[in-house]
């Protein structure tokens, strides 16, 4: 007997199609949020590969004017995102010529947070390919084990344990394993994919974070900050004698 997909689905109980639907549904949901992920962070890579070298530049020349500008022109950029927040926090307390370790502790902080809430974007999407990863395999199973029960009952049906009697719901539980392995596989892909990528992500902001803040505590080491600093220094230390004196 020769079956086609037209006739298994014709044939496919009402909960057999359920399942299929539901496993359509998770693979289009699963491979947009991919394809929408991988572009934005394409686009958000080209920017930072121009970005990152052009900040760097203005940092060693102590431009921080052109620095901030900057950061705020790349809006795609996750580094651009994250500096450009954070400088616009502090760049009041910095943009008088003097830095404080208190300017310092404050851009960290400042930093801190901006990479927090782009890690939070970042990962946006990242549990849809999760769970679509981890149940697809089981909804097919599902498919699977009722494929399995409407082929007994049509061997009960019929009365007969012929290949015809059974056709019908083996195929319908081969499909339903195979349509769930199918919309599993590339989830599982992209998440680990997806999940190394923004590990690289997060070192890129990291690394040129810390840049930022270099540049701010070589302004502390400066000449006019470093006697503001040793004089901070100073007090701090000499508080301690005053009360034990």
């Amino acid at each position: 007997m020769n079956l086609d997909f037209a006739e298994i689905w014709t044939k496919t109980p009402p909960f057999g199609k359920f399942l299929w639907v539901v496993l359509l549904f998770m693979s289009v949901w699963s491979l947009s949020v991919a394809i929408s992920k991988w572009w934005n962070l394409r686009k958000a890579q080209k920017e930072t590969i121009k970005f990152a070298p052009e900040f760097s530049q203005f940092l060693e020349e102590d431009n921080l004017t052109e620095a901030i500008k900057l950061a705020e022109g790349y809006k795609k950029s996750h580094v651009a995102r994250v500096l450009g927040g954070a400088l616009g926090e502090v760049k009041p307390l910095i943009m008088d010529g003097s830095v404080t370790v208190s300017d310092i502790n404050t851009a960290e902080r400042a930093v801190e947070r901006e990479m927090l809430m782009e890690m939070v974007t970042l990962k946006r999407g990242l549990a849809v390919l999760a769970t679509v990863g981890a149940t697809a395999p089981f909804v097919g199973l599902l498919g699977t084990v009722f494929g399995i029960i409407n082929a007994f009952r049509g061997m009960a049906t019929s009365g007969s344990a012929g290949i015809g009697a059974v056709s019908a719901g083996i195929a319908e539980a081969l499909i339903a394993t195979g349509f769930g392995l199918i919309v599993a596989i590339p989830a599982v892909w992209f998440y680990n994919y997806f999940t190394t990528k923004l590990d690289n992500l997060t070192a890129e902001m990291t690394y040129t974070s810390k840049e930022m803040i270099d540049y701010l505590i070589k302004g502390v080491s400066g000449e006019f900050g470093r006697s503001r600093f040793t004089r901070e220094f100073n007090t701090q230390v000499q508080t301690p004698g005053a009360v034990s004196q």
